[in-house]
């Protein structure tokens, strides 16, 4: 490269961590191109219309408690269009009913028995099982979230609670799912609590008394900030507003096949064998899922390749239904899940018009999102999609009262989708990190490593993108610019 230009990073990987990765190093004195293998941006962040209403393919919300995706989607400029969801009230859809979800819980770790057994969604036997809790062992190790959570509180709370709310984001299964990295703050708290149901309780907001309904005009200076929110026009638009924010020189339908190091930094392999092309980089980011990742460090840093391709990933579907308005019973819930435990192949529903009121007023329709596919379920989703409709269809009949056909429907399908934090994930994430920082100039980030929500994607991104300009710094690389 020559001596007075600028240093060069390319990002390896056009979803939400490298694009991220590529807005976080846009003040930096390098210059930044970012690679992307598929034709288009964003990963699973796209859209598209369903009977008029813009609808998100993938991820539709983020979490707002943590900043990172907020903080990003202000500072892309599109702070002005976030909303809240209109509502999070949820339910569990098991044993033949539709059971609100309780409100004193921790990814359905209950805080309070009382609701629990209420709620009914665990029999009577089961909130038994789970008020006979015993004060806390020592410090277990690294054990499935069924071992540790199951030894508890038992079997059913496993079963009916946590599993559904597990498999609503890693689509996993609490057997095989780490306690420590799918639970990482119910884990730390149960290091200082007597029980899990008291450390659940303590990672909760304190539980205020209902209103006494009074003519007094409602005082909404305490009112708990939003858990959710999404854009107006849908998470689908993110991508190419950071892309467009990062400056970065930005190529799709750039594959890069090999990655190797090279006595002045690095040297990447792009396009097919036939007719490649290589580029030059002083720092590297890999912004890809594990397995492709893997690939690419197989030659240059075997140990973090092995650790990475031991990260499994599940498949899933998501059947987005339109109903005529009239059409569609009255519903105050956001959405519901239902247990693997009760055998239907729906695991999610989200009544996407009321959660999201905004998408209420682009057309006279509701808006339904089923969610189908749990690690281990690949049959199912070799069916066609119009099976796939009629089953998603079916089941929402026969658990929210949808008598009438939906008039639109979307099949999205996700391959290999979600990263499965599986026993052994937080040692395996180590030796992949340990592995690459012995490597002057390379990072990863993304989904395979501390988080698969928007916010944990960016927040290793942001890490990322740090990494690379330490070391440029570390070696004098950003002088020639200035």
């Amino acid at each position: 490269m020559s001596t007075g230009a600028p240093p060069r990073v390319v990002v390896v990987g056009g979803g939400i961590a490298g694009l991220a990765a590529a807005f976080y190093l846009r003040d930096a004195p390098v210059t930044v191109t970012l690679l992307e293998g598929a034709p288009r941006l964003g990963g699973k962040l796209c859209a598209s219309d369903v009977a008029g209403v813009p609808m998100d393919e993938g991820a539709e919300a983020l979490l707002a408690r943590r900043p990172e995706g907020t903080d990003l989607i202000t500072a892309t400029g599109l702070g002005d269009d976030l909303v809240p969801a209109g509502t999070t009230s949820s339910a569990i859809y098991t044993r033949g009913a539709m059971r609100p979800l309780p409100r004193r819980q921790f990814m359905g770790v209950p805080a309070d028995m009382d609701e629990l057994a209420a709620s009914g969604i665990v029999s009577a036997e089961g909130v038994a099982r789970a008020r006979q809790e015993p004060d806390l062992p020592d410090e277990p190790g690294d054990v499935s979230v069924t071992e540790y959570v199951g030894g508890r509180l038992g079997g059913e709370i496993v079963g009916r609670l946590v599993d559904p709310l597990l498999g609503g984001v890693y689509a996993g299964r609490s057997e095989e799912l780490s306690f420590a990295a799918t639970l990482a703050p119910l884990a730390a708290a149960a290091r200082t609590y007597p029980t899990l149901t008291q450390a659940a309780a303590s990672l909760l907001p304190p539980d205020r008394p209902p209103s006494d309904n009074s003519n007094r005009p409602a005082d909404n200076s305490n009112r708990p900030a939003p858990v959710f929110v999404t854009l107006t026009t849908g998470l689908g638009a993110l991508p190419d507003a950071i892309a467009k924010a990062s400056g970065a020189d930005i190529r799709t339908s750039a594959m890069v096949r090999e990655l190797e190091r090279t006595g002045a930094g690095w040297r990447l392999t792009v396009g097919s064998a036939a007719d490649p092309e290589y580029l030059q980089a002083d720092a590297v980011i890999i912004a890809t899922p594990a397995a492709p990742a893997a690939r690419l460090l197989s030659r240059t840093i075997p140990a973090a390749s092995s650790a990475l391709s031991q990260i499994p990933y599940a498949s899933m579907a998501i059947i987005t239904l339109a109903y005529r308005a009239e059409d569609f019973p009255a519903q105050e819930r956001s959405g519901y899940l239902v247990p693997a435990v009760d055998g239907k192949a729906v695991k999610a529903v989200t009544f996407s018009t009321i959660k999201w009121p905004h998408l209420a007023r682009h057309a006279p329709v509701h808006i339904v999102r089923c969610s189908i596919g749990r690690i281990g379920e690949a049959a199912i989703l070799q069916r066609d999609d119009q099976d796939l409709v009629k089953l998603a269809a079916a089941e929402l009949a026969a658990a929210a009262g949808v008598t009438k056909a939906p008039v639109a429907c979307r099949v999205t399908r996700w391959g290999g989708a979600l990263p499965q934090y599986n026993v052994g994930h937080l040692d395996r994430v180590a030796r992949i990190r340990a592995a690459v920082s012995d490597q002057p100039g390379l990072a990863v980030a993304g989904a395979a490593y501390d988080g698969v929500g928007i916010p944990a994607c960016v927040a290793t991104a942001k890490a990322a993108a740090g990494q690379a300009l330490r070391h440029l710094r570390a070696a004098g690389a950003t002088d020639r610019s200035e």
